[in-house]
């Protein structure tokens, strides 16, 4: 029986690799740990695509607070050059990635004024097991879906 041993990266297809690492590093906060472009037979086997050509960048939180290891992969797709979907959350196959923050409140002000497009203000989740967390949807340039979490106080 196969047992998944961690979870290392989530992948983001974005159209433009330069914007998008500037809004995860300069706007975010993460840290860009590197960036190479790849042409290579296995990823064009992997990807599905015979003609593809990529620029990939892996981020991560900075530093000592990232305790799970885990990577934000960005993709850019020279070739072939994709179209953008309906990022609408409520279509099968879209996803979204949450980030753990300690003030919800004051995060979505620093990033309101970033200029950060929300799909509502700070909510608190009163029901579930989440109950006491404050959560907000916000969009990167490509209108992917991201998320804050400050999680519940617990005693």
């Amino acid at each position: 029986v196969m047992s998944l041993a961690a979870v290392l990266h989530t992948g983001l297809t974005v159209s433009d690799l330069e914007r998008s690492i500037g809004f995860y590093r300069d706007v975010l906060g993460l840290e860009l740990v590197t960036r190479w472009e790849s042409a290579q037979p296995y990823l064009r086997t992997v990807v599905g695509f015979p003609d593809a050509e990529l620029r990939i960048a892996l981020l991560r939180l900075p530093g000592a607070a990232a305790p799970s290891g885990h990577h934000l992969e960005l993709l850019e797709y020279r070739s072939p050059r994709g179209v953008r979907g309906d990022a609408r959350t409520c279509n099968p196959g879209n996803a979204h990635v949450a980030f753990m923050v300690e003030d919800l409140d004051g995060a979505y002000a620093e990033l309101c004024a970033k200029g950060v497009r929300f799909k509502s203000v700070p909510v608190e989740v009163d029901h579930g097991r989440n109950k006491g967390a404050k959560v907000v949807y916000f969009l990167d340039p490509d209108d992917i879906t991201l998320e804050l979490v400050q999680p519940a106080r617990r005693p």
